[in-house]
């Protein structure tokens, strides 16, 4: 089901009103960036979750590939709240994208080519369907994400997706809910489109940032509220056999959160049922969002709050105060 509007190059339309030209540069080459983000339903109303994060970002990712988005993070964090408030939704996913438009047909672009952003809010369940409370089924696949100095995997565009289709497609075809990719050197990276995590004898072990993968910002969540818990979590590289031999594996993003993994390769992850790590850290993940979790990183972002409080909120998140913001800023949101 759409939401009755999205946000495309600077206002709000109706869904179907939205398109975009068949030479799009992006279309044919995929030279896009985009982020995935969630609004949860909290006591206090929706809020985003790390949405001046996420914005960071994007904009990170445009620069890699030399993208003007065109507009400032401040202006994208008030398309991102006035898209909830227009649809009246209570809890979403929101896909701000930004992209080469029609212009010049050659892989080089030109400068002065269109580049368009839009930003759309989906209602949206758990990315692998019952997977995130039973377990997930996963398989190590044959294909392997980009070597360095390929593709840049820190960049959330469009074009390192088709890696992702190629593992997902194959874990779909051996009846699996999801595929891990291994690096170019044939050790763990990620998940099609989530990052890896296993539990050993109590630590908490994670590919490095170096080994193909995204940089999740729910990664980084993970990692933050186990070091609040005490669980020592280390970073390194890791063989594809330490699947094998794991307590527990978990897989996180935007899309998936927090969610276990039950078996690899139809062999039982531990007993076969998400373990007491996985679980305490999907309580506290989960606990930001119904206040059992104190929010003292201020990652939540109320939709609903007053003009002033929205502007110290925002200012706090960009890392200013509003007496520092430049008036060239503008007003806020």
């Amino acid at each position: 089901m759409n939401a009755p509007f999205l946000w495309h190059n600077g206002r709000l339309r109706p869904w179907d009103e939205a398109t975009v030209h068949v030479g799009a540069h992006a279309l044919h080459y995929g030279s896009s960036v985009f982020e995935g983000l969630r609004v949860y339903a909290t006591p206090q109303g929706p809020a985003y979750f790390r949405l001046a994060d996420h914005t960071r970002r994007l904009f990170e990712s445009a620069r890699v590939y030399e993208i003007e988005i065109g507009y400032r993070p401040e202006e994208i964090d008030a398309a991102c709240l006035e898209l909830i408030r227009a649809n009246g939704m209570g809890s979403a996913y929101v896909r701000p994208i930004v992209f080469r438009g029609a212009g010049s047909l050659g892989v080089l672009p030109r400068q002065g080519d269109p580049v368009e952003v839009a930003i759309l809010a989906l209602p949206w369940g758990a990315y692998l369907g019952d997977a995130a409370e039973r377990g997930a089924d996963v398989c190590v696949s044959s294909w392997r994400r980009p070597a360095p100095g390929t593709l840049p995997s820190w960049a959330k565009a469009g074009g390192n997706y088709l890696s992702g289709q190629l593992i997902a497609l194959e874990a779909r075809r051996g009846g699996y809910d999801e595929g891990i990719a291994l690096g170019h050197e044939g050790l763990l990276s990620e998940g099609a489109g989530e990052n890896l995590f296993l539990v050993r004898g109590g630590r908490l072990l994670t590919p490095p940032t170096s080994a193909g993968i995204l940089a999740g910002i729910t990664r980084d969540t993970v990692i933050t509220l186990a070091h609040e818990a005490g669980l020592a979590v280390e970073e390194r590289e890791l063989p594809r056999e330490a699947l094998y031999g794991a307590d527990e594996v978990f897989l996180c993003g935007t899309a998936a959160e927090i969610t276990p993994v039950r078996s690899v390769d139809r062999k039982p992850v531990g007993d076969g049922t998400p373990g007491p790590v996985t679980r305490a850290l999907r309580e506290a993940f989960f606990g930001l969002f119904d206040g059992r979790t104190p929010d003292r990183h201020r990652w939540l972002t109320w939709v609903y709050a007053p003009v002033h409080e929205r502007e110290s909120q925002k200012a706090a998140i960009h890392g200013r105060t509003p007496q520092e913001r430049p008036a060239s800023m503008g007003a806020p949101a």
